[in-house]
């Protein structure tokens, strides 16, 4: 963001205003956005966002055993799509096998 917020400050200033909207909109409490946060921080592998919904989240009145158990299912359900997501990629793996399928990153097309 500090790129953008040199060149392009409108659009940080838009995120800003979005930011303050989900705040004064927040349907859920304090505690249970901060875990929500926290989760998708792991999954998109933000140390910044990690670090700063684990303390509000804490600040909010969390336990590090609730954490934990956030980081936890945040890492089950994300092994769960990996695995479902890689076997559906892969499916076809004799085809692939026997070389009928091309992977488009290369340049060639899908046969």
């Amino acid at each position: 963001m500090r790129m953008l917020e040199e060149f392009f400050p409108e659009f940080t200033e838009k995120l800003d205003e979005i930011d303050k909207l989900y705040a004064e909109n927040r349907p859920v409490d304090e505690k249970t956005y901060q875990f929500l946060c926290f989760a998708l921080s792991i999954k998109a592998r933000s140390k910044p966002c990690v670090l700063k919904h684990f303390k509000g989240a804490l600040d909010a009145g969390a336990t590090v055993k609730e954490l934990s158990y956030i980081l936890a299912l945040t890492m089950r359900e994300a092994a769960g799509a990996d695995d479902c997501w890689t076997h559906d990629v892969i499916g076809d793996w004799k085809e692939i096998m026997k070389g009928n399928i091309c992977c488009s990153c290369s340049g060639d097309e899908e046969k």
